[in-house]
This record gives structure tokens, C-alpha cells and sequence, in this order.
């Protein structure tokens, strides 16, 4: 066994060698990859930097068949530097001056080629030194770019400028622009060469005459400038006007027109000359020669509002001081003529629409928007009688016009209200406010055309509405006249607004008619009265009419300090009662005896006193007594002895809460316990036989009792 396994093993390591010394298509079986080559037997390809490219295709040979597959497209390329040749798809681009080698694998074969790579030229130069200066103004400066010292390739290669506001290039020519330094360089397939340039004045300054800041009106006449040039070097200098570049920093204020300076309208402007990098400038300030410019027909154009087809002139002026005023024709023009025309101040109307109208002369100007609005055959307002309250606002009432073709279009937001008392009524931003207690008129206006008029009343506010009835009770059927109602106004005045007051009545139990209020079947309801600001509210009864009213009792007796309640029923015809006791509005004829709260009865004072009470008119009325309350009851003698037939006589004295006291005796109810031995007749008590006897006297609620012996 053990001679086996090492004869295995032995039989491995030899396959194993035989396949690393002989190449895989010794073994290979029929229709396997042998081995891959390149389309070439170069063993090294020259190529040139951005002249030439190759393609590469790898062949592959196959078992079995005497044709080559192209397999390029499914091989792995790699470059040893791809810096130098860069490979894609077989696809050689050279990049730089080197050699490289490129590799292709497939299927675990490999092919390699060597690539040498150089430019078409061994050396590339400008023909200039490293740094070169120009004057501004040369021309016809030229370069040339040489391949190998001796050949010009200027036409053949790129020129470029880093500063092309300093200097351009175009095949080797140059063109001075400004002043500056720039870097020319030229490349010429795949090589480069560059050179700094510094372009300089040929001047060293500029000057514009006249040299001054200048001063000048709109519509004044331009003023001619000159423009010369001149070194530090030297006094003498050159007149370069018709050369020099002008420019203004603000043509709308002051502007250049062949060299001379025309003012424009209002405003400062900076008049800059160059000239071959040299530059000089003044300031130009251009004044209006009046100060302003004036239009009549302010309240037109503060409110620009037109009709279809109307027109309206205004007249110009203008004022250079505060009391001249000096007439001028204007020049004016309208942003929609197809809405507005402005012919030399005449304003015309003509299609809907809007459009800017401006005016102007001599560098000032004035301008506003018109809005025409389309004919309108008549004009209605939301209430021509309004009452507001003093320091209350409210909005414009809505104005509505009717068109032509009998459409109606809202107007509100179109009219310009005025009023006629300022110091009652404002009208501001849409609202109307109350100032102070009176009447004016509101005057409403589109344009120039009146179309509404309001009256406004403005009052003080009310503090308190005050009727002269606080509740009803009232007969189904029949009715009762509304309260009287005193307002209290916020100035403190009172005024009777009865005639004023709307009253309103909620449910269905009762009806406001004709000044009156009628009761319509049973139940409760509520009178409001309203009056400006200020409401009242009053409870009403219904009920069905009551034929007689009784009391419990129509004379009462009290003690200080006691009270009673009254109790009162009312009869309906059909026999029904219903308590009253509280709704009988009790009085007292005297409240010093007896005071009465709603049903209650107080004692307050002995005496006597009438409580009276109504309801549907029906009085009843209950005597009331008022009495001190008994405390204490005292006889003269507690124990009496007497002999048959003999007789004496008890006095009582009363104590009351009052701290008083009274003698009562005869006021009392005398009884004896045992009439045959005594008996008392209005405290006097008499022995009749030998016994014993008690006699009690009685007051109110309280007893005495005397005990009588006789013998």
C-alpha cells in the first residue's frame, strides 16, 4: 500500500511539470485555443505624437481549424505607460516622446509589441526672447513659430493670447489692444512654445479740453471737445480728438455725438477719452432750467377717472421761481393711444383700458395714469340715507352702474367721496366716520361726473335705554300700550326716543301692532327695543283673562319681627286657579307698620296697616295688626287661703318683648280646677266650700296658676 501511494504521487508531480514546460496547446484537444498573435510580425511599431494612431487586432489559433479568430474585442490591453502610448480596444494613440509596451490576453494566452512613440519635430520655438515690449499704436507685428530651427509652421500652428484684451494672436500676427501683459503661445502637434509680452502707452497722458468739470442746461447747445496726448518727457503735444474713443457713463444725462457733448436731461454723467491706453475725463452736470413743471386740472389728474368719449384739456407751466409762472407747450405722449390720446394737452377717451400720460419739456416731466371706464346709462347707490354713530366708521355704500347693453357692473372702489361737513363726517379709505353729532351730505364722484349722493346723520351713542315698564301681564286678546323708553346719551342728556324705538317680539304668545302690544294665547315671551347702539328687554305674560282673586285671609296678626306670606288664587271663568301670590305687585299703605318684599309680609312697627296687590286689574287687599309678642305672665298672688264665702282679687301683669308690661286681668281666660270648693270670675275668686282648688289665667300662650285652700 505504501509503494502504491508514492507511485501516485510520483505520476502527479510529473503532470505537473509537463504542463509548465509545454505549452497548453501540446494537450489541447480538438476546437481549444492554442495561442493568440497580433495582425503584424513588427516587432516594434513607430508612431508619432498627433499624427498618427494604430489598430492592433489579435488573432487567435484554434484546434483543428486552419483559420484565425478575431478575438480583439473580447482580449484585455494594458499599456506599460499609458502616459506615453495610451491603448483602447487595440486602438495605439501616442502621447508623448517614449517607448511603451503594449500587451493583449485572451483566455489566459498573451501577445506583447513594443510602441515607440516621438514627435514630428525634435525642437519647437517662437522667434522672440522670453519677454518683449510693444507700444500701443505699432502695427504689423508678426512672429513665427519654427519646427527644428529652421522650419516655420506659423500658419500650421495654434496661436493663443492669455490677455486678449491686452493682445491677439492669428497665425503668428499681432494686434495691440491695451495696455498690459499677456502670455503669446503657440503649439504645433503635440509640442508648445510661449513667450510674455508687455504692451505700453506710447503716452503718457490724456488730456480733454476744455479740462473742467462742465456745467450745462437740458437743451442747451453741445459743446465741441478736444482730446490731446502728450508725454512727461516733452511739452509737446498731439491733437488725437478725431482717434480717441469717447465714452459716457450715463447717455441718458449727457451723451457724445462727433465728438461733441450734448446734455440730455437731469443728472450727473463721467465723459471718459481713451486713446492707446491712455485715458482722461471730466464730470458733466446737466441742470433743468426751471423747477418745476405745473398742470391745472388737478383734481382731474389726481383722480384720472374717464368716461367713454369725454375729453379734457390741460394747460403747462412751468417755475424757475416762487411767485413766476410762465405758460410753455409741453410735449406729451400717451403709453395707449388705442385707450388715450394726448394731443398737446387735450385728453381724449377712446376704448376702455388704461394708459400712462406724461408730459415733458426742457428735462422735467410729469406723468399719470387715466383708466377709462365704458358708458354708463345710470347710476344706483346702496342707501341714500345712512345714521352712523359719533366715532363709529362704516363702509361706502356700494354704487352700481348700468351699461349700455343693460349689464350692471360694480363702481364702488371708482368713486371719490367729498363731504360737505368735515367736522360731522370724514370719509377715508373707503369708510365713512362719525365726528360729531349732525347731518351731512356725501357728494360721490367718477372722474368728473356726480353719481350719488348720501345723506349721513351721525349720533351720540347711547349709554342706557330706560323704559317705563318692566314686565307685562296681559289678557289673551286684549292689548297694552308699549313702554315709554328716556335715553341717556354719552354726553350725559337725556332724550325720549319712544317714537324711535324698534321693537320685535320673539315666539308667537303676543304681537306688536300699531303701537300696542296684544297678548294671542297663553305664554311667556320677550318685548325688545332697540335703539341705536343701546337694546331693552321686557318679559311678557299671556294668559287667559282671571274673573276673581281670593286670599287666604283677609286680616292677619303679627308680632314685631314676624313675617307672612301672602297667598293669593286667581279664578279663570272656566274654573281653573292658578297661584298669584307673586304676582300680585304688593304695597303697603303704611311700610313704618308692615313692609312687604314681593309675597312676603314684614312686621315693623305695632299699628295697623292695609296690604293692597292687583292683577289684571283686579285689587284685594289684607288687613294687617301688628301686636308686641307676650314674654312673661305674672299673677299677684300664687297661693291664696280663704274661708267659705270669702273672696279675692288677682291682678296679671303682662311682659312683652318690648321690655313694657301691662296689667291685663281682665284680658285673660280664668278657669278653677274645682268649681264647688272656688271660682274666679275676671281674676276675682271666690270660696265656696272647705278644699282645695287651682285656678289658671291665660294669655296668648302663656298660663299663671294660683293655688286656693279653703277652710
Amino acid at each position: 500500500m505504501i509503494v502504491n501511494r508514492r507511485t501516485t504521487k510520483l505520476s502527479l508531480i510529473m503532470v505537473l511539470m509537463l504542463v509548465m514546460v509545454f505549452p497548453s496547446s501540446v494537450f489541447a484537444a480538438n476546437g481549444d485555443l492554442t495561442s493568440i498573435a497580433f495582425d503584424t510580425d513588427e516587432k516594434e511599431i513607430h508612431l508619432t505624437v498627433t499624427e498618427t494612431t494604430r489598430q492592433l487586432r489579435v488573432l487567435a489559433a484554434i484546434e483543428g481549424s486552419s483559420e484565425k479568430k478575431d478575438v480583439t474585442n473580447e482580449a484585455s490591453w494594458t499599456s506599460s505607460s499609458s502616459k506615453i502610448v495610451k491603448v483602447d480596444g487595440g486602438l495605439l494613440t501616442p502621447l508623448d516622446k517614449g517607448t511603451a509596451t503594449i500587451t493583449a490576453k485572451y483566455k489566459g494566452s498573451i501577445a506583447v509589441v513594443k510602441v515607440i512613440s516621438k514627435y514630428a519635430a525634435e525642437e519647437f520655438k517662437i522667434d522672440q526672447p522670453a519677454l518683449v515690449e510693444y507700444k500701443l499704436g505699432t502695427e504689423g507685428l508678426s512672429v513665427k513659430a519654427l519646427a527644428d530651427q529652421k522650419n516655420d509652421v506659423s500658419s500650421e500652428a495654434k496661436w493663443s493670447s492669455s490677455d486678449e484684451g491686452v493682445i491677439t494672436v492669428d497665425k503668428g500676427k499681432l494686434k495691440l489692444i491695451g495696455r498690459g501683459s499677456a502670455t503669446i503661445t503657440a503649439v504645433y502637434k503635440g509640442l508648445s512654445a510661449s513667450y510674455k509680452v508687455k504692451v505700453i502707452s506710447p503716452y503718457e497722458k490724456l488730456v480733454i479740453e476744455p479740462d473742467e468739470d462742465q456745467e450745462l442746461l437740458v437743451e442747451d447747445k453741445s459743446v465741441e471737445l478736444k482730446v490731446y496726448a502728450g508725454t512727461s518727457k516733452s511739452d509737446t503735444r498731439i491733437e488725437v480728438t478725431d482717434k480717441a474713443e469717447f465714452k459716457s457713463s450715463d447717455n441718458s444725462v449727457a451723451r457724445i455725438v462727433d465728438g461733441k457733448l450734448e446734455p440730455v436731461a437731469l443728472g450727473k454723467a463721467k465723459i471718459t477719452a481713451a486713446y492707446l491706453g491712455t485715458t482722461a475725463s471730466i464730470d458733466v452736470y446737466v441742470r433743468n432750467p426751471y423747477e418745476a413743471l405745473l398742470l391745472d386740472q388737478k383734481e382731474f389728474i389726481n383722480n384720472p377717472l374717464m368716461f367713454l368719449n369725454e375729453q379734457t384739456t390741460i394747460m403747462t407751466s412751468v417755475r424757475n421761481a416762487a411767485t413766476e409762472t410762465i405758460p410753455v407747450a409741453g410735449t406729451w405722449t400717451s403709453s395707449n393711444p388705442l385707450a388715450v390720446t394726448a394731443d398737446n394737452g387735450k385728453i381724449s377717451a377712446k376704448a376702455t383700458g388704461i394708459s400712462t400720460i406724461k408730459v415733458t419739456y426742457r428735462g422735467i416731466s410729469k406723468e399719470f395714469k387715466v383708466t377709462v371706464l365704458p358708458t354708463v346709462t345710470e347710476f344706483t347707490v346702496d342707501g341714500t340715507e345712512l345714521s352712523i354713530l359719533k366715532g363709529e366708521s362704516i363702509p361706502v355704500p356700494k354704487v352700481t352702474g348700468t351699461l349700455l347693453d343693460q349689464e350692471k357692473q360694480d363702481f364702488t372702489k371708482a368713486v371719490k367721496w367729498t363731504t360737505n361737513e368735515d367736522a360731522i363726517v370724514t370719509v377715508d379709505d373707503g369708510r365713512i366716520r362719525g365726528k360729531a353729532e349732525g347731518t351731512a351730505t356725501l357728494i360721490g364722484r367718477i372722474g368728473s361726473k356726480e353719481v350719488a349722493e348720501v345723506t349721513v346723520t351721525v349720533n351720540e351713542k347711547v349709554l342706557i335705554l330706560l323704559p317705563t315698564i318692566e314686565n307685562y301681564q296681559i289678557i289673551t286678546g286684549k292689548t297694552a300700550e308699549l313702554p315709554e323708553v328716556t335715553a341717556v346719551l354719552e354726553n350725559g342728556e337725556e332724550e325720549d326716543v319712544s317714537d324711535a324705538v324698534e321693537w320685535s317680539l320673539s315666539g308667537t304668545a303676543a304681537v306688536v301692532k300699531d303701537g300696542r302690544i296684544k297678548g294671542l294665547i297663553k305664554g311667556s315671551t320677550v318685548l325688545k327695543g332697540t335703539y341705536l347702539n343701546q337694546s331693552i328687554k321686557i318679559p311678557v305674560y299671556v294668559e287667559p283673562e282671571i274673573v276673581k282673586i281670593v286670599v287666604d285671609s283677609e286680616a292677619v296678626e303679627l308680632n314685631l319681627k314676624r313675617t307672612k306670606s301672602m297667598k293669593a288664587t286667581g279664578y279663570y271663568a272656566n274654573g281653573k286657579t292658578v297661584s298669584l301670590s307673586t304676582k300680585m305687585n304688593w304695597t303697603s299703605s303704611d311700610d313704618s307698620v308692615a313692609a312687604v318684599t314681593k309675597s312676603s309680609v314684614k312686621a315693623v312697627g305695632e299699628g295697623q296697616a292695609t296690604i293692597s296687590g292687583s292683577y289684571q286689574d283686579i285689587e284685594v287687599s289684607v288687613k294687617v295688626n301688628v301686636v308686641p309678642k307676650l314674654t312673661k305672665l305674672t299673677a299677684s298672688e300664687k297661693k291664696l287661703s280663704l274661708s267659705p264665702g270669702g273672696t279675692k282679687t288677682i291682678i296679671l301683669t303682662a311682659a312683652y318683648d318690648t321690655g313694657k308690661t301691662n296689667k291685663i286681668t281682665s284680658g285673660a281666660v280664668w278657669t278653677s280646677s274645682n268649681g264647688a270648693v272656688a271660682k274666679v270670675t275676671d281674676g276675682k275668686i271666690e270660696a265656696i266650700a272647705k278644699g282645695t282648688a287651682r285656678i289658671k289665667a291665660k294669655v296668648d300662650s302663656k298660663t299663671v296658676t294660683i293655688t286656693v285652700s279653703v277652710k
